[in-house]
């Protein structure tokens, strides 16, 4: 059974969606964030991914206010990234209620500060989100693409016990034009036991039933909801049918 968990991108505290990673090309939506989690809570979801752009691209987070909402008023298990880079960032985020903080610019460019985190905390407590373009692994919120090739980058990871992961293919990401299925099936075939969570590209509900397939063991939905390219309803109904 694929996992869905629905996305709330945030700039300034509203939800927003970007485009292959280009806050030039930024669309917002209606709706306050915690109006939105209570929906996705309402129909049946779990969990909550959350990204605070503003702190992915300045290295300030303006949005630990939204956070605290959702975490205090709902019972959704929130993940949360964007600008995380010291130990206090990473206390705060989870004194804000975030289950988890989603971590990538660190765990690229400092991945000894990762792996301390991971020993005071535990992997359970880390997502460790992986930004991909040709393979290569991006980082300051998808800004400059590193040399690190994505497969041996998962694996050192996965050799430290993470398997909270999940990759973004940012030439997918809110075009509504597909997933990345064939390097997901790639990264699966090269990696055994990883427990791959796709985000990036997912037109509808055709799209999850894929990616399932393929053996993703779970799915970040965004745009896709925002658009009305898929329902609420319909992502509760494949939960309860695959349940």
């Amino acid at each position: 059974m694929i996992e869905i968990i629905p996305a709330i991108d945030l700039i300034d505290g509203k939800c927003v969606r970007l485009s292959q990673g280009d806050f030039a090309k930024q669309d917002t939506y209606d709706g306050e964030p915690l109006e939105m989690a209570k929906k996705f809570e309402a129909s049946g979801l779990k969990r909550l991914h959350m990204v605070d752009l503003d702190g992915a691209k300045t290295g300030s987070r303006k949005n630990m206010g939204v956070l605290e909402k959702i975490a205090s008023n709902t019972s959704l298990t929130v993940d949360f990234g964007g600008g995380i880079k010291t130990d206090k960032d990473v206390v705060s985020v989870f004194d804000a209620g975030a289950r988890m903080a989603s971590i990538g610019t660190i765990a690229a460019n400092a991945p000894e500060q990762f792996a301390a985190w991971i020993n005071t905390y535990g992997c359970e407590r880390f997502l460790l989100g992986s930004d991909v373009k040709d393979k290569k692994v991006a980082v300051n919120g998808w800004t400059t693409v590193t040399e690190l090739d994505i497969v041996p980058f998962l694996k050192s990871y996965m050799d430290r016990g993470v398997d909270n992961i999940f990759v973004t293919d940012i030439a997918k990401d809110g075009l509504l034009a597909g997933p990345a299925a064939d390097l997901y099936a790639e990264l699966l075939g090269s990696l055994p036991g990883l427990k791959l969570i796709a985000s990036g590209g997912v037109r509808d509900i055709r799209d999850i039933r894929e990616l399932e397939r393929i053996g993703c063991s779970g799915v970040i939905v965004g745009k896709a909801i925002y658009e009305k390219r898929v329902s609420l309803g319909e992502l509760s109904a494949h939960n309860t049918n695959a349940g």
